[in-house]
């Protein structure tokens, strides 16, 4: 990639299964941490018809986006490969019925079905991803 000069829109889809547990996926690109899978926002694109698209070209899964997390200002993320700038926007999403995911292998490389809570304490997650599963479980807590 050549030098970056505006920051960069993403969206991540935090996807909840039948179980309510979440899809958290290994990534290369980030040092091989356990991140939500998400992507770039392409010219002409809203950021729900993006998830949607990364979405199925990372994993194979179709969603629907339920509600948006958070967005967060991703300036030179320390377990990036390459020094980037990123605006991550983070939605709550569900799997659609039957669901499997099937990944790419190049952007993400492994793949597990956890819960939030247990995510938290047992996988090695990237900065921005344990954020959005603690405003996720913060959200939780007022739905109780």
């Amino acid at each position: 990639m050549g030098k970056q000069i505006y920051p960069e829109p993403t969206v991540g889809a935090l996807i909840l299964n039948e179980k309510k547990e979440v899809l958290l996926c290994k990534s290369p690109k980030f040092n091989g941490k356990f991140i939500v899978p998400g992507g770039h926002v392409e010219v002409g694109e809203t950021l729900e018809q993006a998830m949607k698209r990364e979405i199925k070209e990372e994993t194979g899964l179709e969603i629907e986006p339920v509600k948006f997390i958070a967005f967060y200002n991703a300036i030179y993320p320390k377990d990036f490969f390459e020094k980037r700038h990123f605006i991550f926007f983070d939605f709550l999403c569900r799997a659609k019925e039957g669901a499997r995911e099937c990944l790419d292998n190049e952007e993400l490389i492994k793949a597990v079905w956890i819960k939030p809570k247990k995510a938290l304490k047992e996988l090695n997650l990237e900065l921005y991803t344990q954020k959005t599963i603690e405003t996720y479980l913060e959200g939780e807590k007022g739905n109780v």
